[in-house]
Parts: C-alpha cells; structure tokens; sequence
C-alpha cells in the first residue's frame, strides 16, 4: 500500500517531463545527507559557488552557510544550476556559527573542522562511524575561533609541496571525495531510507513546477481530502 507521500510524488510526476522523472529516480539514491557541508563566512563567491556545484556533483545533499559578514550569493555560471537540486541553509543571526554547529550537533553529526592543528587527522583516517559536518572557513584566516571551541575532531588534507593551502573549493572537493569514496566502501547505513527518498523527489519537484511553492501544497491540500 502506497504512502500519502508516495501518492503525493504520483500526482507531481504526472506534472514533469519523463525524462526528469527518469532523473529523480536514477539519482535519488545516489544523495544523502550522513555527510553535510559548512561554509564560514566565504567572501569569494565563486569558491562558495563552486563548493555547491561540488556537493551536488558528489551526492551532498545540504550545504549550510554562515553568513557573519558575508552574504552568499549563487554565481549561476559556475554553480550550474546545483542550487536547485541541493538543500541550503543561511544562517545569519548574532551568532550565525554557534548557531549552526549546534543544530548539527543536536541532529548527530560530528563537526570536523577543516585545519592544521596539533591534534589534527587526514582526511583519509578520520573515523567516520557518525554522520559529520565538514568545516571550512574564509579564504585567508581559516576557520574561526567559534568552530575551533564547537568542533569535535580536526582533519586536514596531506600535502606534498611548499604552499600551505589548498583553494577552499579544491579542498572541499578532495574532502568529499575521500569521505564519499570510504563510505562506498563501508558497510556503515550511510544513504537515505526510502521516506527521506520520497521527500527529496517531492523537494525538487517543487523546484522545477512553474510555480512550485503554490502548486505542491494545493496538490497535498486535495489529497488530504481524498486520503485523509
């Protein structure tokens, strides 16, 4: 018997291309959210930009931004459409990085804090046994104070040559990619279960229905009358 849900995502693929259907429910799967990303405070905005268009290309499926005295802005050009199919979160009150570690931690995830420091691991031996929120900070300073008290493990990329750093986008995209490839190898449950599934599907569909915030919740207001 189906879900309520489940019937929702019946009556929204009947108002999308086949082809995208096709899409959702080949790559649906391939998302989760066991690894999530945090920006700190990015001012270059085709880093923040490319950063997105990695976690989307990587199957990260949010991507949490502290806004302390930068606004995050999409460059279309380089993200590639990504923001729609990837859920982001602004913060941007008094504490926007207090604020966002917390409600990390208070869903279970563990804030790995991307930086060289005296208790620090690679990116390769980091345990990865709970979900974990990878950190990265500004361009120029690294991660603040705030994420250093809040952060339960630091884990930084190895390197081989004379600069101290890689580019906040190229290191977000090693980062991913090491933890995406050692979760593929685990037998840890690290991918979405069928609800989150439909969820998402119904996520996106709002986002590409003309007019998607209006239309899904009049759809799920009628059905509620037939099913409910």
């Amino acid at each position: 018997m189906k879900t309520f849900d489940e019937i929702v995502l019946e009556q929204l693929y009947g108002m999308i291309t086949p082809s995208k259907v096709e899409m959702f429910e080949r790559l649906a799967p391939m998302k989760s959210d066991y690894l999530t990303v945090v920006l700190e405070n990015i001012y270059q905005e085709h880093n923040a930009s490319a950063v997105l268009r990695t976690c989307e290309s990587f199957g990260v499926q949010s991507l949490h931004i502290i806004e302390k005295d930068c606004k995050y802005q999409v460059q279309r050009d380089i993200a590639r459409g990504a923001g729609r199919w990837v859920d982001m979160y602004n913060y941007n009150d008094e504490n926007p990085t207090i604020t966002c570690l917390q409600q990390l931690k208070s869903k279970g995830y563990r804030i790995l804090a991307t930086t060289p420091h005296e208790n620090d691991c690679t990116i390769d031996t980091v345990s990865i046994d709970k979900p974990m929120a990878l950190v990265f900070g500004t361009e120029g300073d690294g991660i603040s104070q705030d994420v250093i008290g809040l952060a339960d493990e630091f884990v930084k990329i190895p390197m081989y040559g004379f600069t101290e750093s890689f580019n906040i986008s190229v290191s977000a995209a090693i980062s991913m990619y090491a933890l995406r490839s050692r979760l593929e190898k685990s037998d840890i449950n690290w991918k979405m279960t069928p609800e989150e599934l439909v969820k998402l599907k119904i996520n996106w569909c709002t986002r590409i229905i003309p007019h998607g915030n209006k239309v899904v919740p009049e759809v799920i207001k009628r059905l509620k009358v037939i099913f409910l």
